[in-house]
């Protein structure tokens, strides 16, 4: 018989059980707005989910041409810089080191949505700056000119967004600034900082063309340490020694791995011919004394390289004119350089121990 004199209304949830309610509660929100827009109609295709997507974060310095804006900024102050972007908002952004390599991104994508429509795996480019909101327009202006498909923006208001690309799962970031990419390899993020080429050349409308330098980037610098330090008599003798061993991994080993599955996915079409990616590696080894190693490798990793060039020490930019990547990445400046010099663009991959020796000199 329930106790009315004591007064006592219905049992009080649990803490459990009202945690449960609320998480319960949230569910149904969550679902009842995506299936809001999910009824959306759009010709826009909606980027993927984080956990599906290839996520490349670029900043707004590697994606546009902003020298003349940098330059206010560091001579005349945050204050005049945001002035001024907000003047000349309605003025198109030249296109940066980077813009072609995100143009070739989205056409890879288009590929995918014509053979793969309900498929989500596939890039995502979100700009990662430390802009403030206010310069937001005049980026949003550009990429719309542009026709990019760019709905992810992080703009951090001068704070670095380093703490970002972990958030938002990234698999590459391109940046301008080399402090920041600096940051992002050591907090174990594929990245790269994006120089320019010297002049201009035509790049393929059709093809994704990724070139890749091998030690350092691909691999771990174990075998260049060797190089360095005890010369190339050791190295070689080390690499046919160990030449079943496969290299340890370097940083870009999972964005060759991430366009290694696109890959197969034209291949199960039937598209290997036409597929729109194409991968190279572009090596200052030489193949007879230390070239089995590389390939062994990279079989045992599972993954097929389109091209690999072994260049013996001869210089890279020459090779890299005739391949014409929309990306080159290496650890050493000097082949950077050489590379930007003959129209390549060119990534740097601040890595390993070519890294000591370049600060050194």
């Amino acid at each position: 018989v329930p106790d009315i004199m004591s007064g006592a209304g219905p049992e009080e949830p649990q803490p459990s059980e009202a945690a449960d309610a609320r998480l319960q509660e949230a569910e149904q929100d969550w679902a009842a707005a995506k299936a809001f827009y999910d009824n959306l109609v759009s010709k826009r295709p909606r980027p993927p989910k984080p956990q599906n997507a290839i996520t490349v974060a670029v900043s707004s310095r590697a994606l546009f041409d902003l020298v003349e804006e940098r330059r206010i900024y560091e001579e005349q102050g945050v204050e005049k810089y945001v002035e001024y972007q907000q003047q000349n908002e309605n003025v198109t952004l030249k296109p940066g080191p980077a813009f072609y390599f995100v143009k070739a991104l989205q056409h890879v994508n288009a590929r995918l949505l014509e053979l793969y429509p309900d498929d989500e795996e596939r890039f995502d480019i979100v700009l990662m700056t430390n802009n403030h909101a206010q310069v937001g327009v005049r980026l949003i202006n550009s990429i719309n000119h542009y026709g990019l498909t760019i709905e992810r923006f992080c703009m951090t208001g001068g704070k670095s967004p380093i703490g970002y690309l972990t958030a938002y799962l990234t698999n590459l970031y391109l940046s301008a600034d080399s402090e920041k990419v600096q940051e992002a390899i050591e907090a174990g993020i594929a990245s790269a900082t994006m120089f320019t080429a010297n002049k201009d050349v035509a790049y393929s409308d059709t093809q994704l063309r990724v070139a890749f330098d091998g030690d350092a980037v691909l691999f771990s610098d174990e075998s260049e340490q060797i190089v360095k330090e005890q010369g190339l008599d050791k190295f070689f003798e080390h690499e046919q020694l160990n030449e079943n061993k496969p290299l340890a991994q370097g940083p870009l080993k999972g964005f060759l791995e991430d366009l290694g599955k696109l890959q197969k996915k034209f291949y199960a079409k039937n598209e290997r011919l036409n597929c729109p990616i194409r991968t190279f590696l572009v090596t200052a080894r030489s193949a007879a004394s230390s070239g089995a190693r590389v390939l062994k490798t990279l079989r045992s990793w599972g993954l097929e390289i389109d091209e690999a060039l072994f260049l013996a020490g001869a210089p890279k930019g020459p090779i890299l004119g005739k391949i014409r990547p929309h990306i080159f990445f290496d650890d050493q400046m000097f082949h950077i350089e050489g590379a930007q010099k003959l129209g390549t663009i060119a990534a740097h991959v601040p890595y390993g121990i070519a890294q000591k020796y370049h600060k050194s000199a």
